[in-house]
């Protein structure tokens, strides 16, 4: 088989991992030595082994003088798993065909850089054109200097989230929510905070679409159920969280194939702003908030968000301690309040939709 045959079948590999690896590309790579292909290997969900090290475990010891064939440019950093081209180096590999390099500032000709640096042949561009096209949707996303972040809530006509008992199923009518869940699909990750989790257990997917964002649980002291839908399920889940002494709940929850984000907290709040910088860090770039009160207050007081959307329902709830959209200390004087510019307002169903940009942060 000639170069060509062999970079397409890394395609048809890298197919395979369908929407199942968003926000990360779907890669592919096979391992081929002596007339014969002794590795295969793809990216299979979020979290998992990247393409390479499938095929690298697959071919084992035989994949020393091999070549591989892999249709994105290997990894050189520390992301959720390590450097992949640590790997390739140490298993011997001698050729590495690469369809393109990775439009990943964090990796673009690092990865190339590093293998010939070991001595290890490179060659770029085979089936160039067929790979600029499969990854033209991840290649589009590094084009954002920033994140982008959309805090999304429904509440009543008197300004609630939830009746004092914490029941707000459903506050919003059934067409709002059909919105939503097409909302959904364009961003990488939905956010909401643990409370959320363990008060509504709820899917955060995007029902049935063509795909569903990553899930991203803060959960600071790591309390988040083990039988919580986010955890049970096969979709892609980021809990993030500051405590490294839970050891046992970390192995369980890796077990299910979920990501753990370690960030340090302080009295129990992670900042916001290295939220969004480590989550960037791991190619997750737009994020639409869905928590609580409180994950939203913290959110619009980092100042990290850009866009408002709300859902106000012709319902009203009434009672001083009714759950409302935004808690946490709040502003003192309406001279600092956080101002935003409404961009939309239609009737949606039942309810009105109203979105707004912030164009002044605390």
């Amino acid at each position: 088989m000639n170069k060509t045959q062999l970079m397409k079948l890394a395609f048809e590999l890298a197919s395979k991992g369908g929407f199942k690896t968003f926000p990360n590309p779907n890669v592919g790579a096979i391992i081929y030595k002596d007339g014969k292909i002794i590795g295969k290997g793809y990216h299979r969900f979020f979290g998992d082994h990247h393409a390479e090290i499938h095929a690298l475990n697959e071919a084992r010891e035989n994949a020393k003088d091999s070549i591989m064939f892999v249709t994105l440019e290997p990894c050189s950093h520390y992301g959720k798993t390590p450097p992949c081209v640590d790997a390739i180096i140490k298993a011997g590999v001698k050729k590495v065909f690469i369809a393109m390099k990775d439009p990943n500032p964090l990796v673009s000709g690092n990865g190339i850089k590093r293998l010939r640096s070991e001595n290890i042949e490179v060659e770029t561009g085979v089936l160039e054109s067929r790979a600029k096209k499969f990854y033209q949707d991840y290649s589009s996303r590094f084009s954002r200097k920033n994140s982008y972040v959309a805090l999304k809530y429904a509440m009543t006509l008197d300004g609630k989230i939830a009746t004092s008992t914490g029941d707000a199923k459903w506050i919003s009518s059934e067409k709002s929510r059909q919105w939503v869940h097409k909302l959904r699909t364009q961003f990488d990750g939905i956010l909401v905070g643990v409370n959320t989790v363990f008060r509504d257990n709820p899917e955060l997917t995007s029902h049935g679409r063509s795909k569903n964002p990553v899930r991203i649980i803060i959960d600071p002291y790591l309390i988040i159920p083990l039988n919580s839908k986010v955890i049970k399920d096969e979709n892609a889940t980021v809990i993030i969280h500051s405590n490294e002494n839970k050891t046992k709940k970390i192995k369980q929850i890796q077990d299910y194939n979920k990501y753990l984000l370690y960030i340090k907290s302080q009295n129990g709040l992670i900042d916001f702003k290295n939220i969004v910088e480590e989550l960037r860090r791991i190619s997750i770039f737009s994020i639409l908030i869905e928590g609580g009160g409180l994950t939203a207050w913290l959110a619009l007081k980092s100042g990290i968000v850009n866009e408002i959307i709300t859902f106000v329902s012709p319902k009203i709830i009434g009672g001083k301690d009714a759950i409302t959209p935004v808690e946490g200390e709040g502003i003192r004087k309406i001279s600092k309040a956080i101002k935003t510019k409404v961009t939309r307002f239609e009737k949606m169903g039942e309810d009105i939709l109203i979105i707004s940009k912030v164009i002044k942060n605390v």
